[in-house]
Formats: structure tokens, C-alpha cells, sequence
């Protein structure tokens, strides 16, 4: 559906040249959500801005079901667009219209009568749960309703692609996860392929299912989003999860001199990074009974994709030196990625 060949983004900001992006090339199929992230800086909203020409690049190719839209005459390009909806963090609602005035917007122009405007604005309203508030301004509504407004509008015109550029981060986590919930729901139901621009890791694993990693203008890792999540190849991407993991605190605490890292002889401090772990599988317990040691969770970030485990547990493992290998190894022969932090079998 997107193919986004050799992009280049160059601008001059106040006399200082920007490389916003650097020969970036990505591939997003029919009906993914595709989600690309980075820290602030890193070129993501620069590139989707790209994707429907916003900011047209300096040089690469934007093909969109198979037609290169930056080799179109204005006026074809002016009905591509229209394929092509777009959500922004600030709603970027009109402040004069109602609700019902907002989402209709879009179809001036499109040959519908009024009256077959009006339905359509009512089943868009509808489609995105917020029909009640038809005739209420965008002043009247909370963040989670103006977003849902902004969602109707930008399918106003049936499109095949919907891009969103940050659309939850104005948003209290409650109201980001019913966004992202109807963001889904559409893209089962409209079969819409959506490319979801982000900062948040959670925004990621909730909804999209392939993820772009980017860092100063460029792509540093791509592919699924369990393949990225539960093996980074990028020292970005790795640095990225431990950033928004509970389980970096560890070494805070190691730092702190907090109580909880204090070993005794023998013990072992480990990190437990799951990759691919089944959810039924009682790896822990099982560690426990068969090994006979004893394990102290003192830290976890767990999440459920799917059937299977992303994240892991921070440990303090006691008992026979011989049996903490054998615990150590089994959790290896798991998909169980093995970090000792503090060593207790070393020196106490």
C-alpha cells in the first residue's frame, strides 16, 4: 500500500540545515498498522508528513498503491490525498463548526447532496461512538471526544490510508486506550491500512503489528513488532525498551544502595528478559521445584501479545551453587534471555 523508496528530507531551520531524513525506505502492506518511533528529534512525523506529501521530500519516491504520487500534476495529487486521511495530536478541529460541521467538511465539493452528506456524517459519528455530540461544538468536548471527531473526518472521504501523527499524546492513558481500541476496530472492520507515528512503546504493542525504529533520520531496525520487541538488533531499540521498563530500575537501585539489591553469600541477582515465552508456561515454578532454589521477584514488566510473554522479572535466586547454574541454564533452554547484575557467589 505504501512504499517509501531512497526518502530524503533536507530544511533549513533559521540558517542551520537539517537533515530531518536520510535515505529512508520502508514498506507498509495492505491492512497493516505500521508504527514508527523515536525519541523526539528523530524524523518520524517529518516522514509520515512524506507519505501524502505534506512536506514533499528533496528527493526518493512515494508510491501508493503502486502509483508514485510525487510525479502527479497537482490536480491528481489533490484527489490522491483524498485517499489519504491524516489525525494530528492537536485535533486541529474548526472552533466555528459543530461537530456534525467538522466531520462534513471534507465532502464540499464531493457531488453528494446535502442530504446524502448529512447520512454519511451521522454513520461516521456513529462508526466512531460519538453520535450524541452531532450538534456540540469543539469547545464542549474532552480531548478523547475531539479526537474521535478528527478520526470521522479524516474518513470523510473513504480512504484507503490513515496516518497518525502522535493522536494519543495529548491524551490521559484511559482515553489513549479507547483511541487506540477504535483505531484497531476500524482497521479490522475498513480493512484501513494505518501508520501510527509515536514516542510511547505501550501505543506500539497495543495496536500495530510492524514497527520502524528511527534515530536521527534514519530507520535503524524495522519487521514485526515481536521480533523487534523480544530480539533488538539496535543498541537504539534496546535502549528504548530498558527506557520505558520497570526492570531498568535495577541498576538504579544497585546505584542507590537500596535495601533490596543488598545479597547474601551465595545469591544471585538476574535479569530475566522473556523472548517468546508462551504464557502458559510456568517457567518460574517449574525453575523452583526442579532446582530446588529459592526466587525473590523484586522487579517485573510483563505484557501479554497474543499468547505470548514480552518483558520479564528481575530475581534474586538463592540456594546451592551447582542448582542456581541448573536454574540459570534452564532459563536459557526457554527463550529466556539470562543478565546477572550482582553476583553473590563471586564476593558477598
Amino acid at each position: 500500500m505504501i512504499e517509501l523508496k531512497h526518502i530524503v528530507k533536507e530544511f533549513n531551520d533559521n540558517g542551520r540545515d537539517v537533515h530531518a531524513v536520510n535515505d529512508v525506505s520502508i514498506t507498509v502492506n495492505d491492512g497493516d498498522i505500521y508504527g514508527i518511533i523515536g525519541f523526539s528529534g528523530a524524523g518520524k512525523s517529518t516522514l509520515v508528513r512524506c507519505i501524502n506529501l505534506l512536506g514533499r521530500p528533496n528527493s526518493g519516491e512515494v508510491i501508493i498503491d503502486g502509483t508514485d504520487i510525487t510525479r502527479l500534476p497537482a490536480r491528481e495529487l489533490r484527489e490522491a490525498r483524498k485517499k489519504i486521511g491524516m489525525i494530528f495530536q492537536h485535533f486541529n478541529l474548526m472552533p466555528s463548526r459543530t461537530v456534525a460541521g467538522n466531520v462534513a467538511y471534507p465532502l464540499k465539493g464531493s457531488g453528494l447532496s446535502k442530504d446524502e452528506i448529512n447520512k454519511k456524517v451521522q454513520k461516521l459519528l456513529e462508526m466512531v461512538e460519538i453520535s450524541d455530540k452531532a450538534g456540540a461544538y469543539p469547545s464542549q468536548l474532552s480531548g478523547g471526544q475531539k479526537q474521535r471527531v478528527a478520526i470521522a473526518r479524516a474518513l470523510a472521504n473513504d480512504p484507503k490510508i490513515l496516518l497518525c501523527d502522535e493522536a494519543t499524546s495529548a491524551l490521559d492513558p484511559q482515553t489513549t486506550h479507547s483511541i487506540l481500541k477504535l483505531l484497531k476496530k476500524l482497521n479490522k472492520e475498513l480493512g484501513i491500512t494505518i501508520v501510527v507515528i509515536t514516542h510511547e512503546m505501550d501505543v506500539i504493542k497495543t495496536i500495530c503489528n510492524k514497527v520502524a525504529v528511527m534515530e536521527k533520520g534514519n530507520v535503524v531496525e524495522s519487521g514485526d513488532v515481536m521480533t523487534v520487541f523480544t530480539k533488538p538488533e539496535a543498541k537504539l531499540t534496546r535502549d528504548f525498551i530498558k527506557s520505558t521498563s520497570n526492570l531498568s530500575k535495577a541498576e538504579e537501585f544497585l546505584r542507590d544502595g537500596n535495601p533490596t539489591t543488598r545479597l547474601k553469600p551465595g545469591e544471585v541477582m538476574a535479569r530475566l528478559n522473556y523472548n517468546n515465552v508462551r504464557v502458559s508456561e510456568p517457567i518460574i515454578s517449574t525453575a523452583i521445584l526442579k532446582y530446588q532454589v529459592y526466587m525473590n521477584i523484586i522487579l517485573a514488566d510483563v505484557e501479554i501479545v497474543g499468547d505470548l510473554s514480552i518483558g520479564g522479572t528481575v530475581v534474586i535466586i538463592s540456594g546451592e551453587a551447582d542448582n542456581i547454574n541448573k536454574a540459570l541454564e534452564y532459563f536459557e533452554s526457554q527463550n529466556v534471555n539470562v543478565e546477572v547484575i550482582k553476583d553473590a557467589r563471586v564476593s558477598a
